[in-house]
């Protein structure tokens, strides 16, 4: 039978109650429902490894800081995601960087490696765009980035980016529409058909 901690874990894990006196049992539940959704999301942002040690430092800053979260503000998901965006803040030099070198490949005809048994024309054409979109990102502002790849690659909704970045939803959903409006205009064309965003 469950005990009384991981009882009140399971139920509440949405906004769960973390000032108890002994935080492990519902730090575990909230590990392992968002610690594999947070590492695909900073993977893509910063590469698998250092999206590793994120997810560590993002669960430990958790739990130092746990009586700064309340829970009628908003989901532990979102808190989590928020907490793991200012830590990301730190590599937004390294993953600028990264970006312009994928647009500087895509604009010299290379396409960043399938893999050897991935090599059909659907993911090379995907890979591509992906690459020439790559510069696009890069032009964003840190703030229009992470609101625009907190939705498109962590899945989380406005408000959901509302409360990760402690700015209100209306906002979120303005920058969105004017995120997507830019990037209408400045991807690529081959991108075009595909998506959108904006920057300051």
């Amino acid at each position: 039978m469950k005990d009384d901690h991981e009882q009140a874990g399971t139920r509440g894990l949405d906004r769960p109650d973390l000032g108890g006196p002994d935080p492990a049992p519902v730090f575990g539940l909230l590990f392992d429902a968002h610690a594999a959704p947070l590492q695909r999301y900073l993977a893509r942002r910063v590469g698998t490894e250092t999206a590793h040690d994120l997810v560590a430092e993002t669960f430990l800053v958790a739990l130092r800081r746990r009586e700064t979260y309340r829970p009628e503000a908003g989901t532990a998901r979102a808190w989590l995601y928020g907490i793991a965006t200012n830590l990301l803040r730190h590599h937004v030099r390294t993953e600028t960087r990264a970006l312009h070198a994928t647009a500087r490949l895509a604009a010299a005809g290379q396409t960043v490696s399938a893999g050897h048994d991935g090599r059909v024309a659907e993911r090379v054409d995907a890979q591509s765009r992906a690459a020439q979109l790559a510069g696009a990102l890069a032009e964003l502002s840190a703030a229009d980035r992470d609101t625009l790849l907190l939705v498109s690659w962590a899945g989380l909704d406005p408000g959901e980016v509302a409360e990760a970045l402690g700015i209100p939803a209306g906002t979120v959903r303005s920058r969105l529409h004017r995120i997507r409006r830019w990037l209408r205009a400045n991807a690529p064309e081959s991108t075009k058909e595909g998506g959108g965003s904006a920057r300051r």
